[in-house]
Order: structure tokens, then C-alpha cells, then sequence
């Protein structure tokens, strides 16, 4: 998800070049520049704002690489920056919650990719002789398509590229009520090791607010199975999303959920919108506002209060977010509750990122 840009221009006036580039690897903390990305970055320095030129550098280098024509826009998880993208549908089919603009453009019209396009893309990559050792299943509906058919997509994988360690994908619980546990058992054999859910909150109230079309209940099935199937979850909460109202139980609802569901991986991020909030805010009859920096550390520390975890990989580091947390919770549950706290009461003795940091 991009999160909302600041207007802010970095320029040599503001920033040397060092900062500028220090401030890029902070927000792809996994990304290694190469000779090409420092190029346009020394580029885009005098003129471009740096979350915009984060963005464009990213998108230049990921989607350059491998010679596939992709209908965009086109988005992944940060920590798919290394792998293909392979486009198997385009869009997403449920496409309505509100908080959610990644698939509004007209050319983002839902629609599976024909089998024998996919094999011709592979053959592309083979030709190439790029290195491929991960696959993410693109767009953000790849799930939704039937077990047959995601199997002869695995299949075409293993056929042309035998090397791919791991296939991911992005994963709507609803996507999962037509496939068995067995079925899913069967992709991980395959290769399919790791889906993305987009739980976003575990309150009913929130979830209907923002025409999710799942519920605390749908989400938990889904993540069970997964889990009963041997693949990994990786579960995104999206901090701020009841705006103040709605805060609490969205935060400590979300927790009941990951406590029930014991994901492999959970992430948060602040919800922006890039285009305007008139649309998310609808539903909320004014009752709506985003959340400012001290009920953001609020609403963080409940849900962190309220998170029973036994081996779960944590990260609050999306760009989004103003105060940095990694851990394996629950063992660094206290240590990240302290750093929350210290920010709530001290934020003065705390790095935070500054607004014009913020927005991918």
C-alpha cells in the first residue's frame, strides 16, 4: 500500500546527498543500492521528493529487471523486492474496501491470465538467464483462482524454473472457502510456502465500515487452514483504521485475532489515502478522523498489551509509521511496549521519523 505523500522537495538546500541516501535505505531496509539506483537517486535528488524517488527507484529496478510487460500498477510486499512478480491475475475480484486504492484504475479491471500466457512468460525469463530463486503471484487476488488452476500454475514453475525456492502470494480469506486443507497441502508440495493476508482488523464493526467482506471469524478459518496446510502467514493490521472512536476495540479485537490465530508474521501500518478519504469515510457518518501521532502509540500499545504470542516475527517498520518495532513476539513483547511508552511519554528522547519521511 503507498501511503500518503508529503509535499515536501528535498533538495540540496535541506539535506545533503548522503542524508538523501541514508533516508532511501531506511525505507528498503532490505534493498542493496546498485550502481543503476544510485544513478537516478543522484538524479532525482535536486528535484524529486525523496518518498516519490524511493518509490520510483524501487519500481524502476524491480520491474526492469525481468522483461515482462505488466499491466500497471503493479504492487508486492517489501519482502518480495528480490523475487519475480509473475502477473496470474490482474486486479483483485472483490476490489471494494474502501481503504484500498491499489486496483481502482480502469485498466486494473479484474481478470484471470490465460495459462499459456503464463507459460510464455517463463520461457521469457528462462531466456533471459536472470537469476529467479523466489516467485510472487501477482495481482492481489492470485488466490481466488481455483485449486486446478493455481496447481498448473506451480507445475509450470517447477517445469521452467526448478531453482525457486519459495512462490508467494497475496491471500482474501473469502479465497480459501473453496479449497480444502488437503488441496492447500498439496500447493505447499508444489512450492506455494508463504501467503499474505490482509486482515486488516479483527473488530466486526471496523471490518464492516470499510465493505472489508470478512469478519473476525472468516479471517480466523482462513488463517487456521493455512496453517493446518503447513504454509506460513504473514498478517497485516492496518494502525488507525477505526479512526478515535473505533480505536480500542479495533486494536485489542485485532490482537484477540492473532492470538487465536498464531501467525508466522505480522506487520502494521498506518492507513493513508493517497486519493483523498471521502470514499473510506463514508460509512462512518463523521464519526471519522485519522488518528494523530500520540493516538497512533495509543492504539499501538494496546494492541501490543493485549497480543499473547508464542514465536511470531514482528515489524511496525512500513514507511507509514512514525516510530520504528521489530521483534519476535512474545519474547520482546515488554521491550517493545517500553519503546511505545517512551515514545507516548517522552517522544522528545525517541526517533521518530518526521512527517516528510513518511508516505510509501
Amino acid at each position: 500500500m503507498i501511503g500518503q505523500q508529503q509535499k515536501r522537495k528535498i533538495t540540496p538546500n535541506t539535506v545533503s546527498f548522503n542524508s538523501y541516501l541514508l533516508e532511501f535505505n531506511n525505507l528498503n531496509k532490505n534493498l542493496i543500492p546498485t550502481d543503476s539506483m544510485l544513478t537516478l537517486l543522484s538524479v532525482f535528488y535536486y528535484f524529486k521528493p525523496l518518498n516519490s524517488a524511493a518509490l520510483a527507484v524501487v519500481h524502476f529496478e524491480t520491474f526492469s529487471m525481468y522483461p515482462l510487460n505488466y499491466i500497471e500498477p503493479v504492487f508486492r510486499p517489501p519482502s518480495e523486492w528480490k523475487s519475480l512478480i509473475l502477473q496470474v491475475t490482474n486486479g483483485c475480484s472483490w476490489n471494494k474496501c474502501t481503504f484500498c486504492d491499489m486496483y481502482t484504475n480502469d485498466n486494473k479491471k479484474f481478470k484471470p491470465k490465460k495459462p499459456e500466457l503464463i507459460e510464455q512468460e517463463l520461457l521469457t525469463i528462462v531466456a533471459s538467464k536472470l537469476p529467479v530463486g523466489r516467485v510472487f503471484l501477482a495481482d492481489g487476488d492470485a488466490m481466488m483462482l481455483p485449486f486446478n488452476r493455481l496447481k498448473e500454475i506451480l507445475l509450470l514453475i517447477k517445469k521452467h524454473l526448478p531453482q525457486v525456492t519459495r512462490v508467494s502470494s497475496y491471500c482474501l480469506p473469502r479465497n480459501l472457502g473453496n479449497k480444502t486443507v488437503e488441496q492447500l497441502a498439496e500447493l505447499k508440495t508444489l512450492g506455494l510456502t508463504l501467503m499474505y493476508i490482509g486482515c486488516e482488523s479483527g473488530d466486526d464493526e471496523v471490518l464492516a465500515l470499510i465493505e472489508k467482506g470478512e469478519s473476525y471469524q472468516s479471517s480466523l478459518t482462513a488463517l487456521n487452514k493455512i496453517k493446518q496446510a503447513g504454509i506460513k502467514s504473514s498478517v497485516m493490521i492496518l494502525n488507525g483504521l477505526g479512526g478515535p472512536e473505533l480505536s480500542q476495540q479495533h486494536a485489542i479485537n485485532s490482537a484477540k485475532l492473532m492470538n487465536a490465530a498464531q501467525p508466522d508474521f505480522l506487520s502494521t501500518l498506518v492507513v493513508s489515502f493517497p486519493l483523498g478519504e471521502a470514499r473510506f469515510a463514508k460509512h462512518f457518518n463523521g464519526r471519522f478522523r485519522q488518528l494523530n501521532q500520540q493516538e497512533l502509540f495509543q492504539e499501538m500499545a494496546t494492541l501490543l498489551t493485549t497480543l499473547n504470542l508464542d514465536k511470531t516475527i514482528f515489524r511496525s517498520d512500513h514507511a507509514s509509521n512514525y516510530l520504528v518495532l521489530k521483534g519476535v513476539l512474545g519474547k520482546d513483547k515488554q521491550v517493545l511496549l517500553d519503546k511505545v511508552n517512551m515514545a507516548i511519554t517522552q517522544p522528545q528522547t525517541i526517533a521518530l521519523r518526521q512527517e516528510w519521511q513518511r508516505g510509501l
